[in-house]
């Protein structure tokens, strides 16, 4: 399985969204992130959405689908050009008072930034590339973790060209 990212520029309607999930997932390509928001122009939104799939067919066929919706304005797959990702976790941490200082030490070592704290759990936010959210992850593991939420992946595409232009 091989991940792909996908950048599709829509109108700001309701229910762009679901017809564009429902394609994707009618043609048996499973969405591991998919978020969705504002862009630089107010009635445009902007999909992105990574998907793992098996044949590069099939989301090549998707794609050109994708691109006969009637709000959709545009579709690139940005692994086709260079582009950065990021995303954005909070994790809420159960901590002993004891733990406190050796947690924000963590915290610090991966950038990320504590951004509450009570006596029974700290919540911390961290952006970066997914591994560098992962690593976070793993040396985590020897806390309880008690919640957790992700965006998934937003991406863009490198250099002056904008999605809009490609």
């Amino acid at each position: 399985m091989m991940k792909q990212h996908l950048a599709i520029l829509c109108d700001n309607k309701p229910g762009v969204l679901t017809h564009v999930a429902g394609l994707i997932s009618r043609r048996a390509i499973n969405i591991e992130y998919i978020n969705a928001g504002y862009t630089e122009e107010p009635d445009v939104t902007r999909i992105n959405i990574v998907v793992s799939v098996e044949d590069q067919r099939a989301l090549n066929q998707a794609i050109l689908q994708l691109a006969r919706l009637i709000d959709v304005i545009k579709v690139v797959n940005l692994d086709e050009a260079p582009f950065i990702s990021y995303e954005l976790a909070m994790i809420k941490v159960k901590v002993k008072p004891s733990q406190l200082s050796e947690l924000a030490n963590l915290a610090e070592l991966f950038h990320a930034k504590i951004v509450d704290v009570n006596p029974e759990a700290v919540v911390m936010r961290v952006t970066g590339r997914e591994d560098h959210i992962e690593a976070l992850l793993q040396m985590l593991k020897e806390y309880e973790i008690l919640e957790m939420a992700r965006t998934g992946q937003i991406s863009l595409s490198r250099g002056g060209n904008a999605v809009k232009n490609m």
